[in-house]
């Protein structure tokens, strides 16, 4: 129960790497802010970690809203009074198409989840972490952007990931002086649901083949990882554990990103 008497934020939480972080860290004791736009899913997610003996609540918000955002941070802290560990995990693959076919309004869409999204989270979370005295925060990035640039079309999403991983290296001086650290995470290819929110467009036109070595996940044979591999990662780099790491990148990827 490391997390005992904590409070975490997680946006993205009704699913996939934020419900797996969810998830662990109100196991280890954390009272979690569930964030994120469906209310259902969120509410199910809390459902499974109050009959664990955990608990938590219900944030709805999308993280690229201004004043969704701040209402939610104003709730969460209205109710502990504190936080902790902040999860920046929300985001979208977005459209991938060859850039002069990628529109302006499709950029802006990856960038205004993404990166404003990831931008709000930390504008409205850093001031409680300050009044807590202080705090651990973890980005969700990506092996694109970060380590591989071989995702046909894949412009925008990369440039956003790339973008959180500056963030961190920056705001890890930046918030150092506060006691609060900042790391990222940069997952490669997991069994998520993301893949929903994905549109693929003319991808022959961007792609160069490449031709692995059998199985291009070399630890696993080609099998993605799980959200819970993220999860524990997430779990150590917010715990006292990792009490002098930040402005640190790690790649959860099983050693795909070597080969790319």
């Amino acid at each position: 129960m490391e997390f005992q008497g904590m409070v975490a934020l997680v946006t993205g939480a009704g699913s996939g790497i934020g419900k797996a972080s969810a998830l662990t860290l109100a196991a280890r004791g954390a009272f979690v802010g569930l964030l994120g736009r469906t209310e259902e899913e969120l509410r199910e997610v809390l459902a499974e970690i109050q009959v664990a003996g955990g608990d938590g609540s219900v944030l709805i918000a999308d993280i690229s809203d201004t004043n969704a955002m701040r209402d939610a941070l104003k709730e969460l802290w209205g109710r502990k009074g504190r936080l902790d560990i902040v999860v920046a995990n929300a985001g979208i693959n977005g459209t991938w198409a060859p850039i002069d076919d990628l529109t302006p309004e499709e950029f802006d869409e990856t960038v205004s989840v993404n990166l404003r999204g990831t931008y709000l989270t930390l504008h409205f979370a850093v001031p409680r972490l300050k009044q807590t005295g202080a705090g651990s925060i973890v980005i969700v990035s990506s092996i694109n952007g970060t380590r591989t640039f071989t995702t046909p079309g894949g412009t925008a999403y990369s440039a956003t990931k790339a973008a959180q991983l500056a963030m961190v290296q920056q705001l890890a001086v930046e918030l150092g002086q506060y006691n609060i650290r900042i790391n990222a995470v940069c997952p490669g290819a997991i069994s998520t649901n993301i893949d929903d929110n994905t549109t693929i467009r003319d991808r022959k036109t961007s792609e160069v083949p490449v031709h692995f070595p059998k199985g291009d996940i070399p630890l696993t044979e080609g099998h993605p990882g799980e959200v819970e591999d993220v999860a524990e990662a997430i779990a150590f780099l917010v715990s006292d554990r990792a009490r002098q790491i930040s402005g640190t990148p790690i790649w959860i990827d099983g050693g795909q990103s070597l080969l790319r």
